[in-house]
């Protein structure tokens, strides 16, 4: 499971992060994203290396980085009077959140160290989970209450764009509460990431013009119900105790599914899209991408 989990977090620290920080903020963020690759570089390499002290300061430049991130949350609140302005703020806040997360359990993780009494299996499960579904799930469902019609608000990317931060926090907040507070958050984060697969599917597929592009979006939005499904049933089982798979199998499937059916296929999708609206602008420096909404 080590080599699959450290695989997964790998494209997360090198391909998601920065690819993501374009399509929330292509100007504020394109210096950030360019710089990334050197702290998660860093971060990657401890990933591989025996726990101890060289690995632990990798992974400490690495959550320096995040930190240094989610500092810039608050300039990715809403400051737009459009009603769909304030959910895709908060998803965008969250996602630059997240990575923080990661880092903080990564930290401690590669130290040996029990962080909040935790253990290490599940110190090194939290760093991939807040790259995709914290990171990538509030990033997509921001980008999708964007993309809703601009007349009265989709109650239903409304829902998403909320639903998918306070699944994000729950869950963080079970950690330290218990398995059913746990699934609570899991249950949210599920109904949030289900309205962003239907709303891909039926509202964003459709309106793109390239081929590639609809399958990349028919692919994420058919894998996420499923993937989102068995985290919903793990949750269920540590609460009740009901026969759940185990960590090996989840990071097999669920894992494996979310980063590579979801947040790549997703990421990929989006800039697509982005080229689409303006194919003449470079990629670092489209605007239609950014998830703040300024305008009036």
């Amino acid at each position: 499971m080590t080599a699959l989990v450290n695989t997964i977090v790998t494209l997360g620290m090198l391909y998601v992060v920065p690819a993501g920080l374009r399509l929330i903020d292509p100007a504020g963020l394109r210096r950030a994203a360019r710089l990334w690759p050197l702290p998660a570089a860093a971060g990657a390499v401890s990933l591989w290396l025996p726990r101890g002290t060289p690995a632990t300061v990798l992974a400490a430049l690495y959550a320096a980085a995040c930190l240094a991130l989610a500092a810039r949350a608050p300039a990715g609140l809403p400051r737009g009077r459009r009603p769909l302005a304030r959910p895709a703020g908060i998803a965008a806040a969250t996602a630059l959140v997240s990575p923080s997360v990661a880092g903080i359990a990564l930290v401690a993780e590669r130290a040996g160290y029990r962080l909040f009494g935790f253990d290490l299996d599940v110190l090194a499960l939290t760093v991939p989970h807040f790259h995709f579904a914290g990171f990538t799930a509030a990033l997509v469902a921001g980008l999708v209450c964007r993309a809703a019609p601009a007349g009265p608000p989709n109650r239903l990317s409304l829902g998403a764009a909320y639903s998918v931060p306070a699944g994000t926090a729950l869950v963080l907040l079970g950690y330290f509460v218990d398995d059913w507070a746990e699934l609570v958050g899991a249950s949210v984060l599920t109904a949030g990431m289900w309205a962003v697969a239907l709303l891909t599917w039926r509202e964003i597929r459709p309106g793109s013009r390239d081929r590639t592009t609809r399958v990349l979006l028919a692919t994420s939005s058919t894998v996420l119900p499923a993937t989102m499904l068995l985290a919903l049933w793990w949750a269920a089982g540590e609460a009740t105790g009901i026969v759940h798979p185990t960590l090996t199998w989840m990071a097999a499937t669920h894992g494996l599914g979310n980063a590579l059916g979801f947040a790549v296929c997703s990421l990929l999708a989006w800039r697509r899209l982005s080229s689409d609206i303006h194919p003449g602008v470079r990629a670092d420096a489209r605007p239609t991408a950014h998830l703040e909404e300024t305008s009036t």
